[in-house]
């Protein structure tokens, strides 16, 4: 990796599922050394989520990293980890309440072993509170914040979507902890750094209690299409077409012109954004025929000629097949992953003009428990000689 922001920082995450495993990812993406401690024999539990120890779900969050196994109730594997606690930078992990005494990682203990260490807890809804030890996952945390009642629909309640506030959570996680690591390059002391899915999502939502707060709304799932004049349709094809229509008039005499209607901003539901916004499903009704009688291709290119705002809604296999996307080198690749080549999606930052296109494979479980143990070797052992 050329470009590695993060080169001296070393990681240890003891992150399963999501929520650390991404910010480990996100920190080694930046080109901190991230070394993922998991359980002897079975590893991270998302690992086995399609059979194997090794499965698409374990993938997405866990490249760029090493793997050691360590069981921290074993006495000369908890040597082991205080001796990597010694000189590392950031220790991860997301567990439930109380769970990281029991393994003997509380912060406390990591802390007095290096008071320099940055320790990042992940928790579902805090350190305190009655909700603290409830258990948490994605769902749970959108509908606990408010935020997954703006993406059900009203008319065919489903959850939909993809793991945002697992995602999420690691985001902020890992900005935490970038924090704490500019702190400390002037105090020279660690930190705790705390967060849960609860908070971050609430914080995520923070354009819903806005609204809440300055002017007493309560927004729902359309409250934001509405205003922004967001709309899907399916075009001739069965294929959909989105537009985000915003405020200037030029959008909608562009769009009048491209739907062959110049005559439809003299329509009352037309007339003005207040009446657009106020009359959404009309605008829904008169445009969506008109669309349903062309190829999707045909009204993007015109759409795009006349600068109406426009995307096909595309899977994941249209994405990286766009011109953008390969220009933009957005698909990486390991060729020596284990279990063959790695693909995936490269991080969306550049540092003066060059992308981060390295990347390595996730590891299978352990693939480092030998090196890393004879790399420590005769310091670990000194070290539980001083315990």
């Amino acid at each position: 990796m050329t470009v590695r922001p993060l080169k001296n920082v070393t990681v240890l995450e003891m992150g399963t599922f999501i929520t650390g495993p991404a910010a480990g990812m996100l920190l080694a993406d930046l080109g901190a050394e991230v070394i993922k401690i998991e359980r002897p024999g079975l590893g991270d539990p998302f690992r086995s989520f399609k059979g194997g120890l090794y499965s698409p779900h374990f993938q997405t969050y866990n490249r760029n990293k090493r793997s050691l196994t360590l069981d921290t109730r074993d006495e000369e594997d908890l040597a082991v980890l205080d001796a990597l606690i010694a000189k590392a930078d950031v220790f991860i992990q997301n567990f439930r309440p109380g769970v990281a005494d029991k393994l003997n990682v509380d912060a406390a203990r990591l802390k007095a072993i290096n008071p320099e260490l940055i320790y990042a807890s992940i928790s579902g809804f805090g350190a305190e509170g009655p909700d603290r030890d409830r258990p948490a996952f994605d769902t749970v945390a959108q509908a606990a914040s408010g935020f997954l009642r703006l993406l059900v629909n009203p008319e065919h309640p489903r959850v939909v979507g993809p793991a945002i506030a697992d995602a999420m959570t690691g985001f902020y996680t890992a900005l935490g902890v970038l924090a704490a690591l500019n702190e400390r390059n002037e105090t020279g002391k660690g930190r705790l750094v705390e967060t849960s899915m609860f908070e971050a999502m609430c914080h995520f939502n923070l354009d819903d209690f806005t609204h809440l707060l300055s002017v007493d709304e309560v927004m729902g799932p359309y409250s934001r299409p509405h205003v922004s004049q967001s709309y899907v349709f399916e075009c001739a094809d069965g294929k959909w077409l989105a537009l985000h229509m915003s405020s200037p008039p030029k959008f909608w005499e562009n769009l009048a012109t491209a739907v062959g209607r110049p005559d439809m901003l003299d329509l009352p539901a037309f007339e003005s954004r207040e009446a657009r916004i106020s009359h959404y499903e009309d605008v829904v009704a008169f445009l969506a025929p008109i669309f349903a009688t062309k190829d999707r291709a045909l009204w993007a290119a015109e759409l795009t000629r006349l600068e109406v705002p426009n995307s096909e809604v595309r899977t994941s296999t249209e994405v990286l097949e766009s011109d953008q996307a390969k220009v933009l080198g957005i698909e990486v690749k390991d060729a020596a992953g284990p279990h063959g080549e790695f693909r995936t999606i490269r991080s969306p930052l550049s540092f003066d003009g060059e992308r981060m296109t390295d990347v390595k494979a996730p590891p299978v479980l352990g693939a480092d428990d030998e090196s890393i143990r004879a790399s420590l070797g005769e310091f670990a052992s000194r070290l539980k000689a001083q315990a």
